[in-house]
């Protein structure tokens, strides 16, 4: 098990660049198998879900291209149907969250895949629901498998069917799941209160370059009308904006200067809003955002004096991945905040180590947690923790790296999971953390 190794209290200065989008990048990667020409994807985040998701779609039989870094071409023109049916794909499956995008795909165009419950963060349960509800809506047929621990979705004789649907929840990967398999559905499909965020968007722009006609893109009411076959083209993933998020956050905690590069400024929603009322200025240059060095950030209030509370919400809400990050931010700002978090029941257990770092936080259930900003004026203490899940590591290098003397974080790999080599990009603007295998 890899550690991070991080002496706190240095500051950052400098320029930085956020990766490709992690989420968006499953999605589209994904989404390749809809056609059997070639597909190139562009900006592509070099972590560990994702090359997990890649080798996945090579044991498939996906040809893969790997030119240059960031740059992958795929081309899914010969699939490994017995392999797609044998106990060690679903195992596989099980293994990578990710894995729940292939699942549309597959079901459209070969006419079955197993759902295999997904593994991933350790933040909670993550419902399928969504997801089977929207694809037998299809007219898929669905079965569990005992021997391979999973289901099994068929598609009628003849292909899925388009059909109207309202959604239970704006769920993202459910959403994103159901548009790829209505792409080769005979007719048209009308999904409401889809998830309508900038990584779904995305998606559905690759797919209409593909030749498949999506309206009412950027809303959450979709309508898809199927095709018989896509065609391949190009993609550029965009920036990430929880790794933006991320970086904003390291400014704030540390007390630094520095410049996020190439943001797609238009499509970060309230999150930069949001970092202003934990008291951070933000600028914006043109496609960068300039965060100075502050002495004080004060917490916001609301008109009739009353604490503020940060929730997380679907598109065009908050994000939940950016929560930890401004939990963590909020322990050393001036006032308080009451942090919501109304998706995942297990993702605000890790306060526990700031805790123990010396942050004023009062986790009132598994939901909520109330911060009592400690105005810099006490600095965390260093502590030895371990990375349950991807954000909560993240956060728990922002606090390590605001602590005075030596921490160390270990179960990196799922930190890595979701940053590309956040440790020397960080070294490069004055961080100090060293990698230890």
């Amino acid at each position: 098990m890899s550690t991070f190794i991080i002496e706190g209290g240095h500051q950052l200065h400098g320029t930085i660049m956020p990766q490709g989008a992690k989420n968006e990048a499953l999605q589209v990667i994904s989404a390749t198998l809809l056609t059997s020409e070639k597909v190139t994807i562009s900006n592509v985040p070099e972590i560990l879900d994702v090359h997990n998701l890649i080798l996945l779609l090579e044991g498939m039989g996906v040809k893969v291209e790997h030119p240059e870094r960031g740059v992958y071409t795929f081309q899914a023109d010969n699939l490994n149907t017995h392999y797609l049916s044998s106990v060690e794909f679903v195992e596989r499956c099980s293994k990578l969250r990710g894995s729940v995008l292939v699942v549309g795909p597959l079901l459209t165009r070969i006419g079955y895949a197993y759902f295999a419950k997904p593994g991933g963060d350790k933040i909670g349960r993550r419902k399928i629901d969504t997801h089977m509800a929207g694809l037998m809506a299809l007219g898929a047929s669905m079965t569990y498998d005992p021997q391979r621990k999973a289901y099994l979705l068929t598609a009628p004789q003849g292909g899925l069917k388009g059909n109207y649907m309202l959604l239970d929840e704006a769920s993202v990967t459910g959403t994103a799941n159901i548009i790829m398999a209505a792409t080769m559905a005979n007719g048209v499909t009308t999904i409401y209160n889809a998830a309508c965020d900038p990584y779904v968007q995305q998606l559905c722009r690759m797919l209409v370059s593909m030749g498949v006609e999506i309206e009412g893109l950027s809303s959450n009411l979709l309508k898809i009308h199927g095709c018989s076959s896509l065609k391949g083209t190009s993609h550029r993933i965009q920036p990430d904006m929880i790794e933006v998020g991320s970086f904003i956050g390291m400014a704030a905690i540390t007390r630094s200067s520095i410049t996020i590069k190439d943001v797609a400024y238009d499509e970060l929603g309230i999150i930069p809003d949001s970092f202003r009322r934990l008291g951070i200025k933000l600028e914006r240059h043109g496609d960068d955002i300039y965060v100075p060095e502050q002495e004080i950030y004060e917490i916001d209030s609301y008109l009739d004096g009353s604490i503020l509370t940060i929730a997380d919400a679907p598109w065009p809400g908050l994000t939940p991945d950016l929560l930890s990050v401004m939990l963590v931010v909020a322990t050393q700002c001036r006032g308080s905040v009451l942090i919501h978090q109304k998706m995942f029941e297990s993702r605000l257990f890790f306060v526990d180590n700031l805790i123990d770092m010396g942050a004023q936080i009062m986790l009132c259930e598994p939901h909520r947690a109330l911060v009592i900003g400690l105005d810099h004026r006490f600095a965390l203490r260093a502590n030895n923790m371990l990375s349950p899940d991807i954000r909560a590591g993240i956060a728990m290098l922002l606090a390590a790296m605001s602590a005075k003397g030596v921490s160390r974080i270990g179960n990196i790999n799922q930190i890595d999971r979701g940053y590309e080599n956040i440790d020397t990009r960080l070294n490069a603007i004055g961080a100090h953390i060293t990698r230890e295998d």
